[in-house]
């Protein structure tokens, strides 16, 4: 049964807002739009929302295949958003890629969108909302991820990079929060 709850889509696609962080992967794209020249806006999106929902279905049984519960995924999931968080906060980058060729599918679409705290996030998700509510705060998602995407210079040149730096260290320390408490409700299944 189909049980769409706005709070559960606005509380899920602001999760998602704060992990996918399109915002603060502004200067990312414009660099990424220097270096190569165009971005396919468009297919970026579809082949990260591909990764995404395909992923929401599948993700947990790979993982049972691999002898991994999900209780597991969303505790190591947590240090990654940990980790993402601090880099976020502290203006660090902990990751490190080598420089792309393209910027469509390969960076864009995956790592940057579909990333793996974009996908351990949305596992998570899923012990504690409907699918079709994450599906949805997926979609709305990559509805923004494609505006950034289309008019990142734009939006860079409005926002300012102290005004990027400030939305990035506040998304920050919301995705910090979001580790914490996706680390507390998931330790207790590792040991029951």
């Amino acid at each position: 049964m189909m049980d769409i709850n706005f709070k559960e889509i606005l509380t899920a696609a602001m999760i998602l807002f704060a992990v996918i962080d399109i915002i603060g992967s502004i200067p990312i794209i414009v660099s990424l739009r220097q270096k190569v020249g165009h971005i396919q806006s468009e297919k970026a999106t579809l082949v990260a929302m591909l990764i995404m929902i395909v992923f929401l279905f599948v993700g947990e049984t790979i993982l049972r295949l691999i002898g991994i519960d999900v209780n597991s995924f969303a505790v190591a999931g947590s240090f990654v958003l940990l980790f993402l968080a601090l880099e976020m906060i502290l203006g660090i980058q902990l990751y490190k890629d080598d420089a792309p060729e393209t910027a469509s599918v390969v960076p864009l679409a995956f790592p940057l969108i579909a990333g793996a705290g974009s996908l351990t996030t949305i596992l998570s998700l899923k012990s504690e909302f409907q699918t079709i509510n994450i599906i949805l705060a997926i979609i709305l998602n990559l509805i923004f991820v494609y505006i950034v995407l289309k008019f990142s210079e734009k939006i860079e040149k409005i926002i300012g990079k102290a005004g990027i730096s400030v939305i990035q260290k506040v998304f920050g320390v919301i995705l910090l929060a979001i580790a914490v408490k996706l680390f507390a409700s998931n330790i207790q299944g590792l040991f029951n």
